[in-house]
């Protein structure tokens, strides 16, 4: 008796034989070496579906934690060894070609001998050197179950000079592309390529692109009925002078924009309309892209659709995706070259170092400021508790404010410097003496506008350069400045707080260098020099959690130049390079009469 739990209907003929759907059935058309190597050298979306993972895999790689000595070490000794791009050259090749190994060079004279970590000394790692697949062949598949290399090859083969040298597998770092689950069929070891399954996809996506673009070349035809056509075609003289007739027609349409034809003849055109063909490759690109699994904001460059989409959850599911790949796929494949890279670059295996993969997703400077303003506060709010001894919270702190780069340069500062707090109550005593100080300054704490700024000190400097870029008109050098916060909405000016950064004075100081543009900004005519400082975006967040407002919903330090720029072409002024010396903060009520 046969059985089925599939929904039938005799009248409609679903799931019977009338059923047309009841004759499909899946085949394979294994993709071999060549047509691999064509789909990703001749194929875009196929080499960027190779590449994108593997890239997105490696880019931020890896943070060691240990002591600052010990963290050194490893990662002179990853960057001796180009660690981070061969991990991401064999997660290429694996992908591409289903398979790829990392060869760990200790120097054995006989590397068919097992590869035992503990006798690796200081800088015993000699080199690492990456294979496809088809470069390093593997041999019969241990198929011992009590044995530690289960089901990988007992052996791997490569051509050398002349010969076939044999390496046994604890000198390799194996990954797998896409793991077939019938082990029976991977009859090597290896696995598929990940263009494999989504090779049809792939093909439809790029033969919809195709047929678009020959499309185009039939966007408008001329269509024209001539009297006896059929007729006359057959002489090889009409075939001629018609020819010869409707090329002289065409040119004199290209000359004059007109068509001469015969009273009797008739003229008409065709059109082809491609509004909807849009739509169609946008479909054909989608399911290109949901079969490589990554998402069409990051695979294909696009802007997500929706009024109020970002593609920034599509985003962060793939970063969450690539980040289960990095603890799943990577992480076990680069333990045996951790072991052997730790040695090499210490001497010893200290048990308490690891690492943890750096996170994919970046915040922008604004978001960091938030974030860092948030985490003060918890950190003051924590301290107001008691719960966590000074001495141990500020510990913690310290380490917190170096792993996240906030501060460069920490770390040598306490080294310096030391890395314990003053007398608690010594700091308490400075604290008041400062918030007495700005209470003279200010008279009382009633609410009131806000404009803090700091003056440019060297501002002869810094005019001398506005002059050699062309402008004759600028502000004077006391009046050079940047604005931290401009607020029209009162607030208490007791809960800015003290300032950050600067020196004992009170000064700021921004080095040379980094990301500067001069361009127009507001509708005054202001031209302003564009730099960045995280210590003057976190001042700014700091202020606006105190109950200031800003008019600009993103804060971006810059020294306003001149309101009459005259002729200076923007485009070929060369920014300002050199240093930003800042007095103390000002703070001041808004003069708007």
């Amino acid at each position: 008796m046969l059985t089925s739990d599939t929904l039938v209907n005799l009248i409609s003929g679903l799931g019977t034989v009338r059923d047309k759907s009841t004759g499909a059935a899946y085949a394979l058309t294994f993709l071999d070496k060549m047509a691999l190597d064509n789909a990703y050298r001749g194929d875009w979306i196929a080499r960027k579906i190779v590449d994108v993972p593997a890239f997105d895999e490696t880019r931020e790689w890896r943070d060691w934690q240990a002591d600052k000595p010990q963290i050194e070490a490893i990662e002179a000794e990853e960057a001796r060894h180009s660690v981070q791009r061969k991990v991401a050259q064999a997660r290429k090749l694996a992908r591409l070609y289903g398979g790829s190994v990392i060869f760990i060079g200790t120097g054995d004279a006989n590397p068919m001998e097992p590869l035992v970590p503990d006798q690796v000394k200081k800088a015993g790692l000699k080199y690492l050197n990456v294979f496809s697949r088809h470069e390093m062949i593997a041999g019969e598949l241990d198929q011992d179950p009590l044995s530690p290399f289960y089901g990988e090859p007992v052996k791997y083969s490569l051509a050398g000079a002349g010969t076939m040298v044999d390496i046994h597998p604890s000198r390799v770092v194996r990954f797998i592309g896409a793991e077939i689950a019938d082990r029976v069929l991977a009859y090597d070891g290896w696995g598929d390529s990940v263009l494999q399954a989504v090779n049809d996809a792939v093909m439809h996506a790029g033969s919809a692109a195709g047929a678009i673009a020959a499309l185009l070349q039939e966007a408008k035809v001329d269509i024209i009925k001539v009297p006896g056509f059929m007729e006359s075609l057959g002489a090889a003289e009409y075939r001629a002078r018609i020819i010869e007739r409707y090329s002289l027609a065409n040119l004199g349409k290209s000359i004059t924009n007109s068509l001469m034809i015969d009273a009797e003849e008739e003229w008409d055109h065709k059109q082809i309309s491609f509004a909807q063909l849009p739509e169609v490759l946008n479909t054909y690109l989608q399911i290109a892209s949901g079969a490589a699994d990554i998402p069409a904001t990051r695979l294909l460059g696009q802007t997500p659709g929706g009024l109020q989409s970002t593609g920034q959850s599509d985003i962060r599911n793939y970063y969450d995706r690539i980040s289960a790949g990095q603890n799943l796929d990577l992480r076990p494949g680069l333990s045996r070259l951790d072991e052997v890279l730790i040695r090499s670059a210490l001497g010893s295996r200290p048990a308490d170092v690891h690492y943890t993969w750096a996170p994919l997703w970046q915040m922008t400077e604004v978001e960091k400021a938030e974030v860092f303003s948030k985490k003060t506060k918890g950190i003051k709010d924590l301290s107001d508790t008691g719960l966590v001894p000074d001495l141990a919270l500020a510990r913690g702190v310290q380490n917190m404010l170096v792993e996240d780069g906030i501060m460069p340069g920490l770390d040598a500062a306490l080294e310096e410097f030391g890395d314990e707090p003053e007398d608690k109550a010594a700091e308490e005593e400075a604290a008041r003496l400062n918030a007495e100080q700005q209470r003279q300054q200010t008279g009382d704490a009633k609410p009131r506008t806000l404009y803090v700024s700091r003056k440019l000190l060297n501002g002869a400097e810094f005019l001398a350069w506005a002059k050699d870029q062309g402008f004759t008109s600028t502000l004077d050098a006391d009046d050079l400045h940047v604005t931290i916060i401009y607020s029209r909405t009162a607030l208490d000016w007791m809960k800015v707080g003290s300032p950050w950064g600067g020196d004992e004075k009170g000064r700021m100081t921004i080095a040379p260098g980094g990301a500067r543009i001069v361009e127009p900004l507001g509708d005054k005519g202001a031209v302003v020099l564009l730099f960045n400082s995280s210590e003057l975006a976190w001042r700014h967040m700091a202020m606006r959690e105190a109950g200031a407002e800003s008019e600009w919903p993103d804060y971006q330090p810059h020294v306003t130049i001149t309101y009459q720029s005259g002729d200076v072409d923007l485009s070929k002024v060369e920014p300002y390079r050199g240093k930003l010396e800042f007095g103390p903060e000002i703070f001041e009520e808004l003069d708007e009469a």
